[in-house]
């Protein structure tokens, strides 16, 4: 159940609050003109279970995850950005914004500003406060009949969505995430390093495949604890561009075909993208063709019942033009999704 206090948390962006945002011209329709909004925040929850929309928008701007992971600030700064591009997308035979709410984000200001990454415990407790009132949101969501698009933030907001996910399906569920990392790390403080060894952990997360994991970063304890287990499955990044010994649309079917027999979420960490702003922004790494590709592939099943976009940080950069090219490419994968999960 959605307490007072998370219900207090989501902040809502009415069709006044996105207005500004939406660059309107005559003979042309933006999906922001057309979007579906929330017009009371007393009546969130009634607006949500009446609301006509096929899938609901809601950020996470929040970088604490990564921060108690050792990682580089800025994920918070990538949710407006995205959001702006979004609602500037052209509305036409493809797409309908009729299909879209914009639910709001998840209002962490203070906690992100204010944050010591030194204070460990603190950390922890206001990771998993984030853990607790995502997972509720995402139970909400889908319980709605709807499927939730979530802009994080870290990756720890992985296991808010397995949880929220598999509580509304009343089952464990799968997860096919294309990342550098597997975010498998130890049972430790929360962080975006562990979400999903939380998830499993605690039963909510069945069948997890991993597409395009680094041999640099991923540690061989790791390794061995997925050997040790049939429900985790993985390809590595070299294998597909360097070595070539396996093929990029190969991978993608032996992926899918790994989770989609049963509700599974889509996880996209954009550190996978070869020298995309990120928390841990790599040299090298999948094309946004390719990041695009795998979205559309997966999303293009009944079973798809979220997506979740993490890690963009166009902060950590110096490039004037990193924000709006952060938000557009979020919005691409944003249209594709919805655009295969039509077909």
């Amino acid at each position: 159940m959605l307490t007072e206090k998370t219900v207090s948390m989501l902040q809502i962006l009415s069709q006044k609050n996105i207005s500004d945002f939406i660059t309107t011209r005559v003979g042309e329709t933006k999906l922001g003109e057309c979007i579906q909004t929330i017009s009371n925040q007393k009546k969130v929850i009634e607006e949500l279970e009446s609301s006509s929309a096929k899938y609901v928008i809601l950020g996470v701007p929040e970088d604490i995850g990564v921060q108690m992971n050792y990682g580089n600030s800025g994920a918070h700064t990538a949710f407006i950005p995205a959001l702006k591009a979004l609602l500037n997308t052209q509305q036409n035979q493809f797409i309908n914004g009729d299909e879209i709410l914009i639910l709001g984000y998840l209002d962490l200001l203070d906690e992100v500003i204010n944050f010591d990454s030194s204070q460990r415990k603190e950390g922890d407790l206001l990771v998993k406060k984030i853990d607790e009132a995502l997972s509720k949101w995402i139970k909400k969501i889908i319980s709605s009949n709807k499927i939730p698009i979530i802009i994080g933030g870290g990756h720890n907001n992985s296991y808010g969505n397995i949880k929220g996910l598999s509580e509304a399906k009343n089952t464990k569920i799968n997860v096919i995430n294309l990342d550098a990392h597997t975010d498998l790390r130890n049972l430790e403080e929360r962080h975006s390093g562990n979400g999903f060894s939380y998830a499993l952990h605690h039963g909510f997360l069945d069948r997890y495949f991993m597409f395009g994991l680094h041999e640099n970063y991923t540690p061989q304890y790791i390794f061995e604890f997925i050997h040790d287990r049939i429900n985790l499955e993985y390809t590595m990044y070299e294998e597909i561009e360097v070595t070539k010994t396996a093929s990029f649309e190969s991978e993608l079917l032996r992926a899918s075909n790994f989770v989609n027999e049963e509700f599974y979420g889509i996880e996209i960490d954009l550190d996978a993208i070869q020298y995309f702003p990120s928390s841990a922004m790599s040299p090298t790494g999948f094309s946004p063709k390719q990041a695009r590709r795998f979205v559309h592939v997966l999303s293009n099943n009944n079973n798809a019942c979220y997506l979740h976009i993490c890690e963009g940080a166009p902060a950590i950069t110096d490039d004037k033009n990193a924000t709006a090219q952060v938000g557009k490419f979020i919005s691409y994968l944003i249209t594709d999704f919805i655009k295969g999960r039509n077909l």
